[in-house]
């Protein structure tokens, strides 16, 4: 059985946030700071627009992790299967701006 990555939110036809990190390898430990991360954005995204987004993160190292883009870096972030940022941070505002690029209003509404 394949264990399914972590889904917030969602209706039958959301605008879908992948979220693709790994975990980061510390003086502490292990952390899973981008997964920490993409639930907060989720939160913050699902608070905004309702089930009209549903936000995925995805372990670099699972099986239905989908296929990197060259010279991706982590954490990576596509939006309906395109690349928005890739390295860096995970910018809520950034990943906002383009949902309401494809017409997504606050609250769930299509615009």
């Amino acid at each position: 059985m394949t264990k399914q990555s972590p889904s917030f939110g969602g209706s039958d036809d959301p605008i879908v946030v992948q979220i693709i990190g790994a975990p980061l390898a510390c003086a502490d430990g292990v952390k899973d700071t981008w997964r920490e991360v993409a639930r907060h954005t989720a939160d913050q995204l699902i608070a905004r627009f309702g089930d009209r987004v549903r936000v995925q993160y995805v372990d670099l190292f699972d099986v239905d992790c989908p296929a990197l883009p060259d010279g991706a870096q982590l954490p990576l972030v596509l939006i309906e299967g395109e690349v928005l940022s890739s390295g860096g941070k995970i910018s809520s505002p950034a990943i906002r701006k383009r949902i309401e690029a494809l017409s997504i209003t606050p609250n769930g509404h299509r615009g």
